[in-house]
């Protein structure tokens, strides 16, 4: 008898699970495209200043990650989660793990469990709940020194299985590709990634709600925006012509990375350059959301991408989006 309820449970959940995945979920936020790419959870009112100057009334958008170092703070991210409701944030939430000699760890089922149900008990801002699934793991560091791709699929498809048995609506994306890497000892060709992730499993993609790119300019993060090249700010197009190739479904897509470096090359062009990605690339009707990496990433590594330097001061990226963001809402 056990046995028998335990086959009708499963048959339910399946259901539910294969219903949810043949529904279109309707995006209905009214959001404006552009947001920011944050890292600590103390950041929302920097964020939303950033980006919804003149436009308060719309929902943006910030992408923040969630490590397993984040499961005592329960408080503080529900505080950042009631925030985000107040601001009109929409969060889109990046799974991370640890990082661990030099490499960030591979993530096992309980530990990828530990991170879901964290969430599961939050209230959230909005009725969607994003969830990215890590991060550009065609980088051997990104995933526990390793290049994976039929590991890192059995892990995506385990996570949208979790999600579309919540009776919340939860929305996957999956890892964004580091789409200039090549193939070599430490990184993976993006769409060889994808190829070998599909070979695994057929029907990976059709676990997948939303698309997630990283679509910088390279070479270099430096490039003129009208480059059109895989590696270039329209990236995410090639991701989609791929995908409709191969499941002949129309993806839309979430831009969770892209900007430029700071540099001499770049420096004098970049308000031109956010007005031309404002006009011309990230107005591209199937994109969503584009947060650009990162409001606050000095000091460290990221200081050339930063937005607010260590003073918590405007730098060069941030009054040449403000001014292309005004410029553009005139035109619009």
């Amino acid at each position: 008898m056990q046995r028998i309820v335990s086959v009708i449970g499963l048959f339910f959940i399946f259901t539910a699970f294969f219903t949810k995945l043949q529904k279109p979920i309707v995006y209905a936020q009214g959001g404006s495209v552009l947001g920011i790419h944050i890292l600590n959870l103390g950041e929302l009112k920097d964020a939303k200043t950033l980006v919804a100057q003149n436009d308060s009334d719309s929902w943006h958008y910030v992408t923040i990650p969630l490590s397993l170092n984040d499961l005592e703070r329960t408080v503080e991210w529900q505080a950042f989660f009631d925030q985000a409701k107040n601001e009109k944030i929409i969060p889109l939430v990046r799974l991370t793990t640890t990082y661990d000699n030099g490499n960030w760890k591979i993530p096992t089922r309980d530990e990828t469990l530990k991170l879901l149900d964290f969430l599961n008990q939050l209230q959230w801002p909005t009725d969607e709940r994003h969830l990215i699934v890590f991060n550009e793991v065609n980088h051997r560091q990104e995933w526990g020194g390793e290049l994976e791709p039929e590991k890192y699929a059995t892990i995506l498809r385990f996570v949208s299985t979790w999600a579309k048995a919540q009776p919340d609506q939860y929305v996957v994306l999956p890892a964004a590709m580091d789409l200039a890497a090549p193939n070599g000892p430490t990184t993976m060709e993006a769409f060889t990634y994808l190829r070998r992730m599909q070979t695994h499993d057929s029907d990976i993609f059709a676990f997948v709600d939303y698309w997630n790119s990283h679509s910088y300019p390279n070479p270099g993060f430096s490039s003129s925006p009208e480059r059109q090249t895989q590696d270039s700010l329209r990236g995410f197009q090639h991701e989609l012509t791929y995908l409709k190739k191969v499941t002949n479904r129309d993806y839309q897509v979430f831009i969770t990375e892209t900007g430029w470096a700071s540099n001499k090359a770049t420096d004098r062009w970049l308000e031109s350059y956010y007005f031309y990605a404002l006009q011309h690339v990230w107005s591209d009707p199937r994109v969503i959301a584009v947060t650009p990496f990162l409001l606050k990433g000095d000091p460290g590594p990221f200081k050339k991408f930063t937005f607010l330097d260590k003073n918590n001061q405007p730098t060069l990226h941030y009054t040449a989006l403000q001014k292309a963001l005004l410029k553009w809402r005139e035109n619009t």
